[in-house]
């Protein structure tokens, strides 16, 4: 009798078991893929880049001083005030320069008479060669001494060299200035010339012609595009670094002298392919993404990447346009993993291929 019980609870033992492995079973029948999202390598544009800090300089700028010791009539400018090439900025006195010119060409003109009649009187033979030598050489003087006492004149009117916006005014009208006393600075800021130190280590890469994007405190959400005019051809054995200049139009006057931009320039601009950087797995130096092929398998592929841009990395090696990759499920992932895509046509590949025949033989 307890033989007999014993082999009925072996049975119901082994008939449990039985039921509950259908169950596991009909469950793993029953599991369905991860759901993933995907999309497809493309290209973009990626650029290298070197950094740097600068400083601001005027295409052109001038101090205009006094050229001598006189007292200041006129000032032509106010505050700030944007000026023309050859306009008048300041008129020095000029009373006894004027006086000086007005006798200068007076004996001028009495030289120049007095040669006339000498050239007269010795074509009729009543004056010597010597006469008349001696008689030009006068009248060519009297003509310098005119001309010294225009120039000295015109030292006293202070002109502006080009076009430009004049600095605050310091003086005025009425003051006697020393010979150099500052009386505006010009500065033409038309073009901003852009000068920055690079390291000796990316000499290489800089070149006359690059693009560079500054940016400034005063205006952060306005980069000023330029170019790279001129690089240096002297490093400096302190720093070891070599100064770039490069102009920036500044048609609306935003940047002045003196102001501090940081500099970016592009080197190597190139058209590479591209994936989200969620997609990419990192073990070590190894990169790797999920690649999904047609029949709705990911396969873990490794890939070579380079830069980084607006949330998306490089790819230079392990994809081809138009490859889908997984960029939102990695960590649900192994290699070899059917999966289903999110989003419009999602589900495995194999599914769609197979609904897609079911339609066609309907």
């Amino acid at each position: 009798m307890p033989q007999k019980r014993n082999v009925l609870l072996a049975a119901l033992c082994l008939s449990i078991a039985a039921c509950g492995g259908g169950s596991d079973d009909k469950a793993g029948r029953n599991r369905q893929p991860p759901l993933v999202k995907a999309e497809p390598a493309a290209s973009m544009r990626f650029v290298e880049t070197v950094e740097a800090v600068g400083t601001a300089v005027a295409n052109e700028q001038v101090t205009l001083s006094a050229p001598v010791t006189e007292r200041l009539v006129r000032l032509g400018f106010d505050d700030g005030q944007f000026v023309r090439a050859g306009q008048v900025i300041a008129i020095l006195a000029q009373g006894q320069e004027s006086a000086q010119l007005a006798e200068a060409q007076a004996r001028a003109r009495e030289a120049q008479q007095q040669l006339s009649r000498i050239e007269t009187l010795r074509q009729r033979g009543f004056a010597t060669q010597a006469n008349l030598d001696a008689q030009v050489a006068a009248a060519s003087a009297a003509r310098a001494h005119a001309t010294e006492a225009r120039a000295s004149i015109g030292d006293r009117v202070i002109r502006a060299p080009f076009s430009g916006w004049v600095s605050l005014r310091n003086i005025s009208a009425g003051a006697v200035v020393s010979s150099g006393t500052e009386i505006a600075t010009i500065s033409d800021i038309s073009t901003i010339k852009l000068d920055f130190p690079v390291p000796e280590t990316v000499l290489s890469a800089i070149r006359p012609g690059l693009t560079i994007d500054a940016r400034s405190a005063a205006w952060p959400d306005q980069p000023f595009r330029g170019q790279i005019a001129t690089v240096d051809p002297v490093i400096d054995p302190d720093t070891r670094a070599v100064t770039v200049r490069a102009r920036l139009p500044n048609r609306d006057a935003r940047l002045k002298p003196g102001m501090l931009l940081t500099v970016a320039i592009e080197t190597a601009p190139r058209m590479s392919l591209a994936v989200p950087e969620l997609a990419v797995i990192g073990e070590g130096d190894r990169r790797f993404v999920y690649a999904v092929d047609a029949g709705g398998t990911a396969r873990r592929t490794e890939v070579r990447t380079g830069l980084r841009s607006g949330g998306r990395i490089e790819i230079l090696e392990g994809l081809k346009a138009g490859q889908k990759v997984v960029t939102d499920g990695v960590v649900k992932l192994s290699d070899g993993m059917k999966v289903r895509l999110a989003g419009p046509g999602g589900g495995t590949a194999a599914a769609s291929a197979a609904a897609a025949t079911k339609k066609a033989g309907a």
